[in-house]
């Protein structure tokens, strides 16, 4: 291999290089430890996960030839291989190698593994579908890397990538001693309330930007490509597990909220409890769908859902099922809650958070008339600017990363 055979990777990495913007960052950006040797970054199709990657190597290399940005999905690796690629590059000295949708390969923890073991000098970053199991995977990665998770846009996130405003992210436990605090001095320099529903219409994934008016259209067809092209790539299903996750996905939309009866979901699909809970879960790793269950999630334990909403309220819009303010509400706070928090199905209320708090979720008017005897308990609540006591402003939630 030389110079002139790799020069198509080239020209596309110069060119998406060229491309990228230090604008706006995403906040998971600063958190990352980029000086490990292997490094993990796994998220949904259209959080940013590419432009991570470039912003850090524009930010980074003085020279540009010092790494080398490639995107799995080439067809230049239907030709060639990644290890021969990572040979040449060692053998010039770039040292720096990024692997773009990394799931696209075939066999890719043996491939990691082995560039891990033989290049002791080389540093690779490695993205994928936020569906990747790397504990469960037949080749062991644990020890050799270091991995993050993308989440979508959080609404703190969104206002500084709309140029509105920049806010610092705040800890759940910051936002329940001091959200009033919190909410007082945000809402002095932005009108919240006047943005927020365009975020949970539409505001959740950057490309959003590009896509305008065919947003919903684009959201929902990645939300297709992950099940007929990411789920393949990762585990072993048929055409026909595919067919059955598509129409799970969409008796879900519009059946929102979810309360399942796991034996007659399973009836109406055709196949078995394990076969039905393996397509739920996968559909959650997927971010997809959101699975609420009593007892910790656990993805090589799989129990019945207690109830399940989908991924985001922008998923909600775009696969054109029910969009009811409630589950709407609902939805917002799993997600952006649920992104670096446990959550779990509680007796009383709508979420039990990190193993202490006790959350209800609603509107204007709703009372703890359903929690009131319950110990670290609060209310999120839609359509007002700031808070008192455990009454605390939906939105707020919003800024948690």
């Amino acid at each position: 291999m030389d110079a002139n055979e790799i020069r198509p990777l080239v020209t596309v990495y110069h060119r998406k290089l060229a491309e990228t913007t230090l604008e706006f960052k995403r906040s998971l950006y600063s958190r990352i430890n980029w000086n490990v040797r292997m490094l993990g970054i796994k998220g949904e199709k259209g959080v940013g996960k590419t432009t991570l990657v470039l912003q850090h190597i524009k930010e980074t290399f003085e020279n540009p030839d010092d790494a080398l940005y490639v995107s799995m999905d080439n067809l230049w690796f239907k030709t060639h291989s990644v290890m021969d690629l990572a040979d040449y590059l060692y053998s010039i000295g770039v040292n720096y190698l990024y692997l773009d949708e990394i799931h696209k390969c075939k066999d890719w923890t043996a491939v990691l593994k082995n560039l891990y073991d033989n290049y002791p000098k080389l540093n690779v970053v490695y993205t994928g579908s936020s569906m990747l199991q790397i504990d469960n995977s037949k080749v062991d990665l644990s020890r050799r890397q270091t991995l993050y998770r993308l989440h979508n846009l959080s609404f703190r996130e969104y206002l500084e990538y709309e140029g509105i405003a920049s806010f610092e992210a705040y800890t759940l436990e910051n936002v329940l001693q001091n959200h009033v605090k919190y909410a007082m001095d945000i809402t002095s320099k932005v009108k919240v309330l006047r943005y927020f529903p365009q975020y949970l219409s539409h505001g959740m994934y950057p490309f959003y930007k590009e896509s305008h008016t065919d947003f919903h259209i684009r959201l929902a067809e990645a939300v297709t490509q992950t099940l007929e092209s990411d789920l393949p790539a990762i585990e072993d299903v048929t055409f026909e597990t595919i067919q059955k996750a598509l129409r799970l996905l969409m008796i879900t939309a519009e059946s929102l909220p979810f309360v399942p009866n796991v034996s007659r979901l399973c009836e109406s699909l055709g196949t078995t409890r394990d076969s039905c809970l393996k397509i739920l879960y996968a559909l959650d790793r997927a971010g997809i769908l959101n699975l609420l269950t009593s007892e910790l999630k656990n993805y090589r334990k799989l129990v019945n859902p207690d109830k399940i909403f989908l991924g985001n309220p922008n998923i909600m819009y775009a696969l054109g099922g029910k969009t009811e303010t409630g589950t709407i509400r609902e939805t917002f706070f799993a997600n952006q809650v649920g992104a670096y928090n446990t959550l779990q199905y509680p007796k009383k209320g709508d979420f039990f958070a990190s193993g202490m708090y006790l959350f209800e979720v609603g509107g204007p008017g709703k009372s703890f008339e359903q929690i009131k005897d319950e110990p670290d308990s609060f209310l999120a609540v839609d359509g007002t600017e700031t808070g008192h006591g455990n009454r605390i402003p939906l939105w707020l939630f919003g800024f948690l990363y």
